[in-house]
């Protein structure tokens, strides 16, 4: 048999549809066949997938068959991750235990506040939390959607003939739900902590929750026509609405206005504030949910993958990075801005660079200005004692913004080796405008610690508090932004939720050890002297100077160039430490 006749002959692919027209045409000769034995033919299609008839599809069957897949794929149960997560439910329980003393002695304290100042703080204090609850909704909403869509879903979801808006019905109302629960819980803690009555809790828990879902159900119905600067009006109203609020019980404090407010007239508006939400939700939730079949898949997709990556950087319990993620997608929104010259040299070009941003980005100073009334407000309402620690804490997240190049040098190394300058040098720098923010600071609520209307510590006590709360605000700050991230590459450490890095615990307490640390003694009542030596301390581990990195990779080049030299090698030349 020769090598042509064992050679597999190919056979003629079959198509899945045949014409019996064309067959009929095809000749019979025997002898054409047996030629085209050997050829390829390729198969020839008689269809076309443009003019295939749709099937109608359930939405309610498609919702059932992606919640079977996802519950399917599960590899725990609810009673499993409980157990598993023991550790959370106790730490639950402590801090519910914490609040809980904290309503007991708000409402202990309530019964001695008798003064007109007193008063006005009680009840303006939840009307400043309320406005900036709504401002921070909107803004939440505005970001992220509030109707949303992951990129698998726009990619394959989103373009089948099926009707959009059934599908985004139930995603909706439950960011409604989401957002009522939440913020009445919220509105109800922040009504009993101020020393209201049970009555009036709930009707504050009402406003609060109503409110919010009404604002969500707004947004909702502006994303639906695609546009967004009517949510960023009444976003700017609200917050100018709560620094008024704010203003006001420090001008009552000061002694500047003499205000006597009603509480029979407050808690007509509050229950009218709370009606006109729930009118809100029930307006624009209707009319939102008829046409969410309007909002466009790029607006849904981008809101997803949004939330997918505020999902991993909580997973890694690193709020710098959900942060950076805000900031670029803020910075992708507005395109390209005007770019300017620099001024002056040296360091002084990096300080002017500063001074420039805040040109640039003059919102950024927003949370600076409000933590202008911090302090006065706590004296208001007799709280003078801890008004150390909650003004640095509002400074530590006014301060934030305001260092974002710190945290880009911290994280590029290639660029700090690339300035002439050193490393603490840098530093300073870059911080040259926030320590001036921070020292101006210190300078107009001088006022407030020293005691409005009758002083209550000396002129020297009441600055040196000053300054020593504005030194913790900035330090922590700078803590925050310069704390580096959990490294997965170290053994991991053995914990209730299972192996998590060592340093992974730390990022939720970045900035307010710091807090803790300088304003714990003034808190106690010990000499200011010791908060100083603690913010000196502070100032020079977080001035670059000592850096463990730097000291192991020199260690490591020094072990190489032992081992060169016992294996007698050439010496190797040790590499400056990296600035």
């Amino acid at each position: 048999m020769s090598k042509k006749s064992r050679r597999p002959q190919s056979r003629k692919p079959v198509p899945s549809k045949v014409d019996l027209s064309d067959l009929a045409a095809e000749p019979a000769d025997p002898v054409a066949q047996s030629d085209q034995v050997d050829e390829f033919v390729a198969p020839v299609w008689r269809h076309d997938l443009l003019t295939v008839v749709p099937e109608p599809v359930d939405e309610r069957d498609l919702n059932a068959l992606m919640s079977s897949w996802r519950r399917g794929r599960a590899t725990k149960r609810l009673s499993q991750v409980l157990q598993d997560g023991y550790v959370a439910v106790f730490s639950v329980i402590i801090v519910l235990a914490m609040l809980g003393g904290a309503v007991w002695r708000a409402q202990g304290n309530a019964s001695a506040c008798e003064t007109s100042t007193c008063q006005v703080g009680r009840t303006l204090l939840p009307w400043v939390m309320l406005c900036a609850a709504f401002s921070l909704t909107l803004v939440c909403a505005r970001i992220f959607g509030p109707v949303v869509a992951s990129a698998a879903e726009g990619f394959w979801l989103m373009d089948a003939p099926l009707r959009r808006a059934r599908l985004l019905r139930r995603r909706l109302i439950g960011v409604l739900v989401a957002i009522a629960l939440g913020a009445t819980a919220l509105g109800a803690l922040l009504a009993a902590l101020t020393g209201y009555d049970p009555p009036q809790i709930v009707q504050w828990a009402a406003a609060l929750g109503l409110g919010s879902a009404g604002l969500t159900a707004f947004a909702a119905l502006e994303q639906t026509f695609g546009r967004s600067w009517l949510i960023k009006i009444v976003q700017w109203l609200s917050g100018l609405a709560a620094f008024l609020a704010l203003a006001t019980i420090t001008a009552v404090a000061a002694g500047w206005v003499a205000l006597d407010m009603d509480e029979w007239h407050s808690d007509l508006v509050v229950i009218a504030l709370a009606s006109a939400g729930g009118v809100l939700l029930i307006v624009f939730g209707l009319i939102a949910s008829l046409r969410l079949g309007e909002i466009h898949r790029a607006r849904l997709v981008s809101g997803g993958s949004l939330v997918s990556g505020m999902q991993g950087a909580m997973f890694a319990m690193d709020f710098g990075l959900m942060r950076d993620i805000l900031v670029s997608r803020e910075a992708v929104a507005k395109g390209h801005v005007r770019p300017t010259f620099g001024v002056g040299r040296g360091l002084a070009a990096l300080v002017w660079r500063e001074v420039q941003r805040l040109y640039r980005y003059p919102k950024r100073l927003v949370l600076w200005f409000v933590s202008l009334g911090v302090p006065y407000a706590v004296g208001a309402l007799g709280l003078r004692t801890f008004s150390p620690f909650i003004s640095a804490l509002v400074l530590l997240i006014a301060f934030v913004p305001l260092l974002g190049s710190l945290r880009v040098i911290t994280r590029t190394r290639g660029l700090v080796r690339g300035l002439p300058f050193s490393n603490p040098q840098i530093r300073v720098a870059l911080s040259a405008v926030a320590a001036l923010l921070a020292l101006l600071w210190s300078v107009l609520t001088f006022p407030a610690f020293h005691g409005l209307g009758q002083p209550v510590t000396s002129f020297s006590s009441a600055a040196t508090t000053a300054f020593l709360t504005a030194a913790a605000g900035l330090l922590a700050a700078v803590r925050w932004v310069t704390a580096k991230s959990a490294d997965y590459s170290n053994p991991m450490m053995q914990v209730g939720f299972g192996a998590m890095p060592p340093g992974l615990m730390f990022n939720l307490i970045k900035g307010i050890d710091i807090v803790a640390v300088v304003t714990g003694p003034m808190l106690l009542g010990w000499s200011h002297w010791i908060s100083v030596v603690i913010v000196g301390i502070v100032v020079f581990a977080l001035s670059g100077r000592f850096n463990t990195e730097e000291m192991q990779q020199m260690q490591s080049d020094l072990q190489k160039e032992r081992q060169a030299q016992k294996k007698g090698g050439p010496r190797q030349r040790i590499a400056p430490p990296q600035r």
